[in-house]
């Protein structure tokens, strides 16, 4: 039996400093994303929905100014511009206006906070919401977000979340019913 134990933990010992630099790159990568407070990028937001045969295409600009503004502002295929502050998402389509205050609908709370506090770099705010997983380096992660209450799992079964250092280039949503998002980021907008 000791010898076993031994065995086991001899053959543990090299996963020691690869849990340690995850740890680390991880913690490097938070720091990193709470550095930035201000950003500006295009995406590519394509919807694949059990329904349609092909999947439902739009793109835009996304700007983050820390710690909890987000404004997805869609350009194609038509206008719309949804803004989260302070609590509360702001949608703008042609001349309809709304307000949700994310309390009402806790629904929509792990897609944006899943982007949000990534961006901010806001780890202790990720964990409330999700079970948190990190693979890779700092120079090439994926964050994988899968959410703690039972409620919410019910809507989405997974969060990916893929980067390289201080940038996130893909936000892949996997809904519980099949449906999945899938958010590329490009570069920054220039002004």
């Amino acid at each position: 039996m000791c010898r076993l134990a031994t065995a086991a933990i001899v053959c543990a010992l090299p996963c020691w400093p690869l849990a340690a630099r995850a740890a680390e790159d991880l913690d490097r990568l938070m720091s990193a994303l709470a550095a930035h407070k201000h950003g500006e990028v295009s995406f590519v937001e394509r919807k694949y929905l059990a329904i349609l045969d092909r999947p439902v295409e739009s793109s835009g600009e996304l700007l983050y100014d820390a710690p909890d503004r987000l404004e997805k502002r869609t350009l194609k295929p038509k206008a719309e511009t949804l803004v989260l502050e302070h609590g509360v998402v702001s949608a703008e389509r042609g001349r309809h206006r709304y307000q949700l205050d994310m309390q009402r609908y806790p629904q929509v709370v792990p897609f944006i906070e899943s982007i949000r506090a990534t961006l901010a770099g806001d780890l202790p705010a990720l964990d409330r919401v999700f079970h948190v997983s990190f693979m890779g380096t700092f120079e090439q992660w994926t964050l994988g977000l899968d959410p703690r209450e039972p409620q919410l799992a019910a809507l989405v079964r997974h969060i990916r979340i893929d980067g390289a250092q201080a940038m996130i280039r893909s936000v892949e949503i996997m809904e519980a019913d099949g449906d999945r998002s899938v958010l590329t980021i490009g570069g920054e907008v220039q002004q």
